[in-house]
């Protein structure tokens, strides 16, 4: 007899897809080596006889091949051997005459093999052999016996090897629920799992068959094929291509962690040096300061005391030089006060940039003939300034206030502060001559207007000067503290 080409279906590797989502479903199923047939399907087998072909010529061999060939089935008893007795099997045929079958034999004493050429040692019927098991059936004795009865809900997988031997009987290897887990082999199975003896193998057709008692087998997920290695069950978490993903993505995971790590790291360093920063302005304001303010304020004090002792001998001069000097020193104190509340800790706030606002007016007005009117909120959002924002808001209010009490001859002074939303609204406005646009250059010259709106850019806000002949003059400063201020932490 001829040998018929077997049909090899053999399952193309898919290509590899960037995106992990992606990746698992198109590569979840595994890749078989070389599969020659399968039905993965489950067959209810029952009452058959002799059975039907399943097998439609996709594999054949004949009594010349010398290959191996690999065949796999999964089984669910309906029913208990030991109650009621039947045969069920997957058997092979040869132009109709039964051959090797693997199951259930009519006189043996569990899982079992028939039409075999050898009498297993547990068997009394020819042509039949038991299977060992790793469940072997106790005796009455407290033994074990060397087989296992098919029972119900207790579900099996079966492969078997032929080693086909041209012109003799093949050499047939079987595994009762062996292991098909990543690793496992035909080798290195246990050896009470493994049952080897002789038979006819030779085969064009596979068939279910089932006879006598029972409710019949349940047939599914059987295959032939060329290797164990074929049957072996590897879950997609346990293939290469899922673990180097796993890999890739913990490589990635620890990569965007350090990444964070240092950008916040790095981050913070911004922060701390633009804080040192902003430290070194603010030592550098108050040096400025204290040279400027003090320095030129101690420079008059002590030149007026010169005088004063030049002039001790002309009273007149002395009271001259004396109210001088008693003006410079005034100036100086209140100089020294502004450079002290600056650094002073919790001053560094929006109401104590307000209060402070209050407590210089109500000084510099005191004892004037102009009255100060304050109109300021007690319900401040508590936001903390930069000095370099808190410093430049209160100069560009004193300026104003300070014109408003030497040059405009009001009677009345008043000094408006709203908050709105993140908006702070500054206005000083008075009652006195004001001057026209025509005049405007000499004063914005004289009274520092031209500082006033430097400082107001400075700190991102706006400054707008409006002033009537006769009418008064009105300075209003509008500051954005979102760009500004940050939530203020009480101690």
């Amino acid at each position: 007899m001829t040998r018929s080409p077997a049909v090899i279906h053999r399952a193309r590797p898919p290509k590899f897809l960037p995106l992990f989502a992606a990746g698992v479903f198109v590569f979840a199923a595994r890749l078989h080596a070389v599969i020659l047939w399968s039905d993965v399907g489950a067959r209810l087998t029952h009452s058959t006889g002799d059975g039907v072909d399943i097998l439609g010529g996709a594999v054949k061999r004949d009594d010349s091949a010398s290959d191996a060939l690999y065949f796999k089935f999964h089984v669910d008893p309906l029913s208990d051997a030991a109650s009621e007795p039947y045969d069920a099997a997957l058997q092979l045929f040869e132009h109709g005459e039964p051959r090797l079958a693997v199951g259930n034999a009519p006189e043996a004493w569990g899982y079992s093999a028939w039409y075999t050429a050898e009498l297993g040692p547990s068997n009394k019927v020819a042509g039949e052999f038991n299977l060992k098991s790793s469940h072997p059936e106790p005796s009455r004795l407290g033994q074990f016996m060397p087989y296992e009865l098919p029972r119900h809900n207790a579900e099996r997988t079966i492969i078997f090897k032929v080693q086909y031997v041209p012109g003799a009987d093949d050499l047939v290897t079987v595994w009762l629920s062996p292991n098909l887990a990543r690793g496992a082999t035909d080798k290195n199975q246990l050896e009470g799992l493994v049952t080897k003896f002789k038979a006819n193998a030779s085969f064009d057709q596979i068939r279910l068959r089932h006879d006598n008692g029972g409710n019949g087998w349940i047939f599914s997920d059987m295959a032939i094929a060329t290797s164990f290695d074929d049957f072996i069950v590897i879950r997609f978490w346990q293939t290469w291509w899922f673990l180097t993903l796993a890999a890739v993505g913990l490589l990635v995971g620890v990569g965007t962690t350090v990444r964070i790590v240092e950008k916040k790291k790095f981050q913070r360093r911004l922060q701390l040096a633009e804080q040192e920063r902003a430290l070194e302005r603010e030592r550098a304001r108050i040096a400025q300061d204290l040279h400027d303010d003090l320095g030129s304020s101690l420079t008059q004090i002590s030149l007026l005391s010169g005088l004063l002792l030049a002039d001790k001998h002309n009273p007149r001069e002395v009271e001259a030089h004396a109210t001088k000097l008693a003006h410079a020193a005034d100036q100086t104190v209140r100089s020294l006060e502004e450079i002290v509340w600056a650094v002073r800790p919790g001053s560094d706030t929006l109401q104590g940039l307000v209060e402070y606002i209050a407590h210089f007016a109500n000084e510099l007005f005191e004892g004037n003939a102009t009255r100060c009117r304050l109109d300021l909120p007690h319900d401040l959002p508590a936001l903390a300034l930069p000095p370099e924002v808190r410093h430049n808001i209160f100069l560009i209010v004193k300026e104003a206030l300070t014109n408003a009490l030497k040059h405009a001859a009001a009677a009345e002074v008043r000094v408006q502060t709203k908050a709105a939303g993140r908006t702070l609204e500054i206005l000083v406005e008075d009652n006195g001559k004001g001057y026209s646009p025509a005049d405007r250059p000499v004063p914005e010259k004289r009274n520092g207007l031209g500082n006033m709106r430097q400082r107001a850019e400075t700190i991102g806000g706006k400054l707008e000067l409006h002033s009537v002949a006769g009418s008064g003059t009105s300075v209003r400063l509008t500051v954005d503290l979102s760009a500004n201020g940050r939530p203020h932490v009480r101690a």
